[in-house]
Protein backbone atom coordinates (compact mmCIF):
# COMPACT_ATOMS: atom_id res chain seq x y z
CA UNK A 1 0.00 0.00 0.00
CA UNK A 2 1.89 3.17 1.28
CA UNK A 3 3.85 5.13 3.84
CA UNK A 4 2.50 8.69 3.54
CA UNK A 5 2.69 11.80 6.27
CA UNK A 6 1.66 15.05 7.09
CA UNK A 7 2.91 17.67 9.74
CA UNK A 8 2.97 21.12 11.05
CA UNK A 9 5.07 23.01 12.84
CA UNK A 10 6.35 26.76 13.41
CA UNK A 11 4.29 27.59 10.79
CA UNK A 12 4.85 25.11 7.90
CA UNK A 13 2.89 21.89 6.78
CA UNK A 14 4.57 19.41 5.36
CA UNK A 15 3.21 16.25 3.63
CA UNK A 16 5.46 13.34 2.38
CA UNK A 17 5.19 10.14 0.89
CA UNK A 18 6.99 6.99 -0.09
CA UNK A 19 7.33 5.91 -3.51
CA UNK A 20 6.55 2.20 -3.92
CA UNK A 21 3.67 0.63 -5.81
CA UNK A 22 2.24 -3.02 -4.94
CA UNK A 23 -0.11 -5.47 -7.09
CA UNK A 24 -0.19 -8.06 -4.77
CA UNK A 25 3.32 -9.51 -4.49
CA UNK A 26 4.41 -7.50 -7.29
CA UNK A 27 6.28 -4.49 -6.57
CA UNK A 28 6.40 -1.35 -8.99
CA UNK A 29 9.56 0.58 -7.61
CA UNK A 30 10.08 4.14 -8.08
CA UNK A 31 12.55 4.05 -11.49
CA UNK A 32 10.47 1.58 -13.17
CA UNK A 33 7.13 3.82 -12.49
CA UNK A 34 6.78 7.13 -14.23
CA UNK A 35 4.37 8.09 -11.95
CA UNK A 36 5.89 7.24 -8.51
CA UNK A 37 4.34 10.85 -6.71
CA UNK A 38 1.49 9.45 -4.85
CA UNK A 39 1.01 13.31 -4.20
CA UNK A 40 -1.28 15.56 -6.11
CA UNK A 41 -0.84 19.02 -6.28
CA UNK A 42 -4.11 20.85 -6.64
CA UNK A 43 -4.37 24.20 -6.73
CA UNK A 44 -2.67 25.33 -3.58
CA UNK A 45 -3.03 21.84 -2.43
CA UNK A 46 -1.18 18.74 -1.90
CA UNK A 47 -3.37 15.58 -1.45
CA UNK A 48 -1.60 11.89 -0.85
CA UNK A 49 -3.45 9.59 -1.64
CA UNK A 50 -3.34 5.74 0.01
CA UNK A 51 -5.48 2.37 -1.53
CA UNK A 52 -6.09 1.10 -5.00
CA UNK A 53 -3.33 2.55 -7.45
CA UNK A 54 -6.53 3.73 -9.86
CA UNK A 55 -7.61 6.44 -6.73
CA UNK A 56 -4.86 8.38 -8.08
CA UNK A 57 -5.26 8.56 -11.69
CA UNK A 58 -9.03 9.21 -10.92
CA UNK A 59 -9.08 12.04 -8.54
CA UNK A 60 -6.04 13.56 -10.60
CA UNK A 61 -8.58 13.66 -13.52
CA UNK A 62 -11.58 14.49 -11.31
CA UNK A 63 -10.27 17.06 -9.17
CA UNK A 64 -8.31 18.74 -11.74
CA UNK A 65 -11.80 19.36 -13.89
CA UNK A 66 -14.05 19.98 -11.14
CA UNK A 67 -14.83 23.87 -10.66
CA UNK A 68 -14.29 25.13 -7.34
CA UNK A 69 -12.26 22.52 -5.41
CA UNK A 70 -12.24 23.88 -2.03
CA UNK A 71 -9.39 21.63 0.68
CA UNK A 72 -9.38 24.32 3.48
CA UNK A 73 -11.46 23.46 5.98
CA UNK A 74 -13.03 20.47 7.40
CA UNK A 75 -16.57 21.95 5.87
CA UNK A 76 -14.76 22.61 2.25
CA UNK A 77 -13.23 18.95 2.21
CA UNK A 78 -16.12 17.12 3.65
CA UNK A 79 -18.32 19.05 0.56
CA UNK A 80 -15.86 18.92 -2.45
CA UNK A 81 -15.90 15.09 -1.31
CA UNK A 82 -19.64 14.89 -1.00
CA UNK A 83 -19.98 16.51 -4.31
CA UNK A 84 -17.67 13.91 -5.83
CA UNK A 85 -19.19 10.72 -4.41
CA UNK A 86 -21.81 10.48 -7.25
CA UNK A 87 -19.37 11.33 -10.00
CA UNK A 88 -17.13 8.54 -8.78
CA UNK A 89 -20.34 6.24 -8.70
CA UNK A 90 -21.73 7.17 -12.24
CA UNK A 91 -18.67 8.09 -14.33
CA UNK A 92 -16.26 6.20 -12.63
CA UNK A 93 -17.87 2.83 -11.76
CA UNK A 94 -16.57 3.01 -7.93
CA UNK A 95 -17.98 0.19 -5.72
CA UNK A 96 -19.08 1.76 -2.70
CA UNK A 97 -20.00 -1.43 -0.74
CA UNK A 98 -17.07 -1.92 1.69
CA UNK A 99 -19.48 -3.71 4.49
CA UNK A 100 -23.08 -4.48 4.72
CA UNK A 101 -23.37 -2.36 8.08
CA UNK A 102 -21.61 0.68 6.98
CA UNK A 103 -23.71 3.87 7.45
CA UNK A 104 -23.05 5.32 4.04
CA UNK A 105 -21.49 4.22 0.85
CA UNK A 106 -17.88 4.10 1.02
CA UNK A 107 -15.90 6.48 -1.19
CA UNK A 108 -13.19 4.17 -1.03
CA UNK A 109 -10.17 6.95 -0.53
CA UNK A 110 -8.23 7.86 2.26
CA UNK A 111 -5.98 10.60 1.35
CA UNK A 112 -3.83 13.87 3.66
CA UNK A 113 -3.99 16.90 2.94
CA UNK A 114 -1.43 19.74 3.45
CA UNK A 115 -2.20 23.52 2.83
CA UNK A 116 -1.98 26.90 4.06
CA UNK A 117 -5.04 26.49 6.01
CA UNK A 118 -2.84 23.37 7.87
CA UNK A 119 -3.22 19.56 7.67
CA UNK A 120 -6.17 17.02 7.32
CA UNK A 121 -7.50 13.55 6.38
CA UNK A 122 -10.47 12.46 4.61
CA UNK A 123 -11.68 8.59 5.00
CA UNK A 124 -13.77 6.56 3.36
CA UNK A 125 -17.29 7.93 4.46
CA UNK A 126 -15.97 11.01 3.95
CA UNK A 127 -14.87 12.07 7.45
CA UNK A 128 -12.92 14.23 7.69
CA UNK A 129 -10.29 15.67 10.69
CA UNK A 130 -7.87 18.26 10.76
CA UNK A 131 -4.65 17.80 12.89
CA UNK A 132 -2.76 19.82 15.31
CA UNK A 133 0.36 18.49 14.52
CA UNK A 134 0.80 14.88 12.30
CA UNK A 135 -0.77 12.15 11.26
CA UNK A 136 0.11 9.06 9.10
CA UNK A 137 -1.96 6.97 6.35
CA UNK A 138 -1.32 3.81 4.82
CA UNK A 139 0.15 0.35 5.14
CA UNK A 140 2.78 2.36 6.89
CA UNK A 141 0.79 4.13 9.52
CA UNK A 142 1.48 2.26 12.81
CA UNK A 143 5.69 2.68 12.14
CA UNK A 144 5.28 6.59 11.07
CA UNK A 145 3.31 7.19 14.01
CA UNK A 146 5.73 5.81 16.21
CA UNK A 147 8.36 7.60 14.93
CA UNK A 148 6.61 11.03 14.35
CA UNK A 149 5.64 11.23 17.88
CA UNK A 150 9.18 10.48 18.86
CA UNK A 151 10.49 13.18 16.41
CA UNK A 152 7.84 15.99 16.76
CA UNK A 153 9.16 16.49 20.49
CA UNK A 154 13.05 16.44 18.97
CA UNK A 155 12.55 18.60 16.00
CA UNK A 156 11.58 21.97 15.00
CA UNK A 157 11.93 21.72 11.50
CA UNK A 158 8.28 19.75 10.04
CA UNK A 159 10.43 18.20 6.73
CA UNK A 160 12.56 16.43 9.35
CA UNK A 161 9.88 15.40 11.10
CA UNK A 162 8.06 13.86 8.09
CA UNK A 163 10.97 12.03 6.78
CA UNK A 164 11.65 10.19 10.07
CA UNK A 165 7.86 9.53 10.13
CA UNK A 166 8.14 7.95 6.22
CA UNK A 167 11.72 6.25 6.83
CA UNK A 168 10.09 4.53 9.29
CA UNK A 169 7.24 3.07 7.07
CA UNK A 170 9.81 2.64 4.54
CA UNK A 171 12.40 0.34 7.28
CA UNK A 172 9.23 -1.35 8.63
CA UNK A 173 6.70 -2.37 6.13
CA UNK A 174 6.62 -4.17 3.18
CA UNK A 175 4.88 -2.27 1.39
CA UNK A 176 6.60 1.33 1.37
CA UNK A 177 9.77 2.13 -0.47
CA UNK A 178 12.59 5.28 -1.11
CA UNK A 179 12.82 7.51 -2.41
CA UNK A 180 10.44 9.75 -0.54
CA UNK A 181 8.80 12.55 -2.64
CA UNK A 182 7.76 15.36 -0.11
CA UNK A 183 6.10 19.32 0.16
CA UNK A 184 5.90 21.78 2.29
CA UNK A 185 3.70 24.90 2.36
CA UNK A 186 3.75 28.24 4.76
CA UNK A 187 0.75 27.94 6.97
CA UNK A 188 -1.79 31.24 7.01
CA UNK A 189 -2.22 31.02 10.96
CA UNK A 190 -0.10 28.73 13.17
CA UNK A 191 -0.79 27.29 16.67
Amino acid sequence: MTTIVAVRKHGIATIAADTLTTFGNTRLPSHLDASHDKILHIGESYVGVCGSAAHHLVLANLLAKTPDVKLNSKAEIYETFRKLHPVLKEECFLNPKEDEEDPYESSQITALIANQSGIFGIYSMREVFEYTQYWAIGSGHEFSLGALHLAYSQFDDSTVIAMAGVEAGIALDKNSAAPITLYSVALKHHI
